[in-house]
């Protein structure tokens, strides 16, 4: 596997993760976009506020990198998660992966970000009409 691309970052430009992933040797490329929905438990979210830990995240996401490449063959990886205040339809996690066959791609890359929620110190507070409410990011 080639370098990952591993950041915490103001904002995200999913349009450039094309061009990061694309590799010759790649016959898959598989993206996930997290974004900030306009409801949650029964009430509109008017935005989401995310802060991290960011040496201790860069550090738990290299390692969840490692653990995706000894598991499934990975050309490239790219893994970002925004911090900051994000409004409503605005990208603030993005995990691809490029790989030579499809399957490794989806199992890859839904691994990956299943285990960022769980374990990357992110905080998110929702911000609704009424009321905000700080969330981790992980149980």
């Amino acid at each position: 596997m080639k370098k990952p691309i591993i950041e915490i970052v103001e904002a995200i430009d999913v349009a450039q993760v094309y061009d990061e992933l694309s590799d010759a040797k790649s016959g898959g490329i598989c993206v996930f976009v997290g974004t900030v929905r306009d409801f949650t438990d029964n009430e509109t979210v008017v935005s989401l506020e995310f802060e991290a830990y960011r040496t201790m995240a860069i550090k738990e996401m290299r390692k969840i990198i490692d653990q995706a490449g000894a598991r499934w063959p990975m050309n490239k990886v790219v893994m970002r998660h925004a911090v900051g205040l994000k409004k409503v339809q605005e990208p603030v996690v993005v995990i691809g992966v490029s790989s030579a066959h499809r399957d490794a791609c989806f199992d890859a890359c839904r691994y990956m970000i299943d285990t960022l929620k769980e374990t990357v110190p992110i905080w998110k507070k929702e911000m609704f009409k009424d009321k905000t409410v700080w969330v981790s990011a992980h149980p």
